[in-house]
């Protein structure tokens, strides 16, 4: 996988990693030259934007070399305009997958790529044993409803695919105002909140909850990036937070916090 950006690569290693997959990552062209040639994967997920080397110059060394020739290789972009597709495809794609990632697609759409699984897909899909036990019938019971409020839709996928596999519900909004008017719907039992946001920034929405008498009660947790999070983490916990957690965040890490905070609700 070859991915310039983190929280893109974060997201896509972490959910090919829970069902299986070794996982190879490269932030950049060349890195991701060596790695193709050194461990021969069965699939290679490539971004087109990348600095010093772009994902056409990296496809076109790909498929001049004998070694990686025949990997399947697959553009994981956002580009959207007219020709796109035919470029894609004529560079020395097997296909795409569209950005911003979709959590509940991406792992069926990688591993329609790989002959293995696709086949064995195929028989399953036909098979009423395997029907029978199907992941559907087979998820956790539903344990909290959390709202996540973050700008960033990549930051959402994240966190819904590390919370809803372990049973959580996850509401999400992109914005302060849009994060109260869904917890004055939904109720949450915990509000999870990024920090720097446009508009309302999160000790803005953190005021906002504390202000309804409805939500008040309700465990507010950042989750922030910020390289200034040690003195942040002390003005966030005197302004009210039940927690402050740092970004980036292991995802076990993330869901025993979460667990945590559940447990200090109306406290």
């Amino acid at each position: 996988m070859i991915e310039d950006n983190r929280t893109n690569l974060e997201l896509m290693v972490y959910l090919l990693s829970t069902c299986g997959h070794e996982v190879l990552a490269a932030h950049e062209g060349a890195e991701g030259l060596e790695k193709a040639k050194a461990e021969k994967p069965d699939l290679i997920l490539l971004d087109i934007h990348m600095p010093q080397m772009d994902g056409y110059e990296v496809a076109r060394r790909l498929r001049a070399d004998p070694l990686s020739s025949t990997i399947p290789l697959v553009a994981v972009t956002a580009l959207a305009m007219v020709g796109d597709r035919e470029k894609i495809l004529a560079s020395g794609f097997n296909g795409y997958i569209a950005k911003p990632i979709e959590a509940e697609l991406f792992l069926s759409q990688v591993n329609a790529f790989l002959p293995a699984l696709a086949q064995r897909a195929a028989a399953a899909s036909t098979d009423p044993v395997q029907k029978q036990q199907s992941p559907q019938n087979n998820r956790p019971p539903k344990q909290a409803v959390v709202l996540f409020v973050d700008n960033a839709q990549t930051n959402i996928d994240l966190v819904r695919s590390i919370l809803e596999p372990s049973g959580f519900e996850v509401a999400a909004a992109l914005s302060a105002r849009e994060g109260l008017a869904l917890a004055r719907r939904v109720q949450p039992d915990l509000i999870l909140s990024d920090m720097h946001m446009p508009h309302d920034d999160g000790y803005s929405f953190m005021r906002m909850v504390q202000n309804d008498a409805a939500l008040r009660k309700i465990p507010f947790v950042f989750l922030s990036a910020s390289v200034w999070s040690a003195r942040e983490k002390v003005q966030a916990l005197q302004q009210g937070a039940t927690k402050f957690l740092s970004r980036p965040i292991e995802p076990q890490a993330l869901l025993d916090e979460v667990q945590s905070c559940l447990g200090k609700r109306g406290t």
